[in-house]
């Protein structure tokens, strides 16, 4: 396909956009307005990070930077943006600007002119205090971690997650979805939602650290909505007394102190409950015993005071499980999005692997190859297109460490998305000169520690 022209936006088509893909190129360019006029644009996101000293009103600063885009010609592919140097004020304020969600726009190379497009821009500042534990007081440990979003601990953790199917715009959409019903009025007695979401799936698929980014990236995308965003991480196993029947109560106790922060109107605050099966266990199992155990007392306490949290518009419950089976079943009901999470696919796994090596590339622990850095080496999508080319002729792009990539990518069939990312670290570590190393070499060793850990896994 020949490179769009300036005056063209590629995007997808915003009614069918599942599956992501990064090669999407938008270009805007001022330009004298079309006679046609749609009422539906597609909306590109524009994420801009304040720098810690910046006192600026956001407002000032979404207007700025709305004026920039409106007068300069922009590359709106996903990654950051140059602030002007012309601009003191935004050079003063801002830390970086970012386009955003561009795996939304191509995948037919449907054409839209840049009228038809509308930048939405986000506009933030990181805090830095981090987590803040919850001390019940009597010996009790902490019930909750809290969070004040979005945070500098959280920063780059949504972009550094890789899934196919589309599972993060999902969840994006979703939440999207329970907060404009709520905004709207909606009869919730007519049109039933609970803001509950429930990912399940292995270990080391990355549940819980997708609950925290979307907690942080929801922070951001609603922030003219809700100025103040809480992430609460609750500590399930903190909630178990050894005093028979009190357990029931320490649930009912922390989310009392829940619904006491989504009174303020203006704040969003995000309930994380990670291995939930260890709260909502299933009743069933537990009164096949001689005797109902604590647990009953527990999950029913806990699906009350879900129930209460419903009436609440500005809170939305993340809830992960490694055993789905064992979850209570009138919790699973309660969840409106029950998305599983399953082991990188090869397609995955290529790209984490890609993400990290020019982790790798970008700080210097491997040399440079040539075309790479211009190129980024190419997305999967892109690489199995320019493989199926016959007669290929390439002078920037080594294909023979993409391939190289790809067959490293293969042999990791089976492994976590947690071990994937641990994998270039146990390379290096393996490698007899680790201060001297080219990709190709790396590659290699990447590929032998892949099949021992391979090896290594329990049946």
């Amino acid at each position: 396909m020949s490179a769009p022209s300036p005056m063209e936006i590629y995007v997808q088509n915003p009614q069918h956009a599942d599956i992501p893909d990064q090669n999407g190129v938008v270009q805007v360019v001022a330009s004298t307005p079309s006679p046609i006029i749609l009422q539906d644009k597609v909306l590109v996101s524009v994420e801009v990070c304040l720098k810690p000293s910046s006192t600026a009103r956001i407002d000032d600063v979404r207007s700025a930077v709305e004026r920039m885009l409106e007068k300069r010609s922009l590359s709106y592919t996903d990654g950051p943006v140059p602030v002007p140097s012309d601009d003191l004020f935004l050079t003063q304020n801002v830390e970086r600007i970012c386009i955003c969600d561009t795996d939304e726009w191509l995948q037919n190379h449907d054409i839209l002119l840049f009228w038809q497009a509308r930048p939405v821009v986000h506009v933030f500042q990181l805090s830095e205090e981090g987590a803040c534990e919850d001390v019940s007081g009597e010996g009790q440990s902490s019930t909750f971690n809290e969070w004040i979003l979005p945070a500098k601990e959280f920063d780059g953790m949504w972009e550094s997650l890789i899934y196919e199917s589309g599972l993060k715009q999902r969840l994006l959409r979703y939440a999207a979805s329970a907060l404009h019903f709520t905004e709207k009025g909606v009869n919730p007695f007519l049109v039933s939602w609970n803001r509950i979401v429930l990912l399940h799936g292995p270990p080391g698929t990355g549940k819980t650290s997708l609950c925290k980014a979307l907690a942080q990236k929801l922070s951001i995308r609603f922030n003219s909505r809700y100025p103040q965003s809480q992430l609460i991480e609750v500590n399930a196993h903190s909630l178990f007394s050894k005093w028979f029947s009190e357990s029931g109560k320490l649930v009912a106790k922390l989310f009392q102190k829940i619904q006491e922060m989504v009174e303020e109107e203006t704040n969003l605050v995000f309930v994380l409950i990670d291995e939930v099966e260890s709260l909502a266990a299933a009743r069933k199992s537990a009164l096949s015993g001689s005797e109902p155990s604590d647990s009953i007392r527990v999950v029913n306490a806990l699906l009350t005071q879900l129930d209460k949290l419903k009436s609440s518009p500005n809170v939305i419950i993340l809830t992960t499980s490694n055993i789905t089976a064992a979850i209570d079943i009138a919790f699973v009901d309660r969840a409106d999005i029950k998305a599983y999470v399953g082991p990188p696919t090869l397609q995955a796994r290529y790209e984490i692997l890609r993400s990290c090596l020019l982790e790798l590339i970008r700080t210097g622990i491997l040399s440079n190859f040539e075309g790479c850095e211009s190129l980024m080496l190419p997305n999967y999508a892109s690489l199995k297109e320019r493989l199926n080319m016959p007669q290929i002729h390439d002078t920037q792009t080594p294909l023979h460490l993409c391939r190289q990539l790809l067959e490293t990518a293969e042999a990791c069939e089976g492994l976590s998305g947690r071990s994937l990312r641990k994998l270039p670290f146990l390379a290096h570590a393996a490698l007899s000169n680790p201060y001297s190393c080219d990709p190709s070499k790396f590659l290699c060793a990447m590929t032998d520690t892949a099949r021992r850990e391979r090896s290594e896994l329990p049946d």
